[in-house]
Formats: structure tokens, C-alpha cells, sequence
């Protein structure tokens, strides 16, 4: 089992930065892909960001440019720094874990963006 836990949610303003992070601990052996995904109120989850091996990227077109991932492969811990929050980003974000064979899920974080 692989345990999944996000931090650095939270209020902020539009035009604001916010860091999430996502800690991996358990029965890790060969990470494919950590990424962060985002389930805003009325609509399905999707993803934000993703980072592979490499450290090979991809974004949603909605958060080019404003968006970062970042990986430590020693700390089995991914980042996702936010800048200019758009109240449309307010939402529950999500740790994503994919290593062979399984997909795990962090509880999720809320980023709420006021206007």
C-alpha cells in the first residue's frame, strides 16, 4: 500500500500563489507518474498536472504558464506551485501516484480562490 498525504491548501485571493504538496510513503518501488488532479464543485476531476520519469511534464491547457510541478525523487514528494489563481481553479486537488500495476489517491486538499 502506498499512502498519499497533500498539504498547502487553502484561501487566497485572485492573482495569488498557492504550493501544494503531496508526500508518498509505503510500498513505493517504481513511481511511473505523480501528478495532481482537481475535482471543482459541479464538474468531474480532471487533471492539472503530471510529471514522469525524466521529469517529463504535462499540463491542462487551463494552468500553462501559471502552473509548476516538481518531483523529489529522494523524498518521494511532488509539488504543484500555483500562481495567478483564477477564482475558476477553486477546487479539491488531488495526489495522483502511478507505479506498475496500481493507481493511488491522496484525501485531496481545498484551494478556494476569491475574487
Amino acid at each position: 500500500q502506498v499512502q498519499l498525504v497533500e498539504s498547502g491548501g487553502g484561501l487566497v485571493q485572485a492573482g495569488g500563489s498557492l504550493t501544494l504538496s503531496c508526500e508518498a510513503s509505503g510500498n513505493i518501488f517504481n513511481i511511473i507518474r505523480m501528478g495532481w488532479y482537481r475535482h471543482p464543485p459541479g464538474k468531474q476531476r480532471g487533471l492539472v498536472a503530471a510529471i514522469m520519469g525524466g521529469d517529463t511534464t504535462m499540463y491542462a491547457d487551463f494552468v500553462k504558464d501559471r502552473f509548476s510541478i516538481s518531483r523529489d525523487n529522494v523524498k518521494n514528494t511532488v509539488s504543484l506551485q500555483m500562481n495567478s489563481l483564477k477564482p475558476e481553479d477553486s477546487a479539491v486537488y488531488y495526489c495522483n501516484l502511478f507505479q506498475i500495476g496500481t493507481e493511488y489517491w491522496g484525501k485531496g486538499t481545498l484551494v478556494t480562490v476569491s475574487s
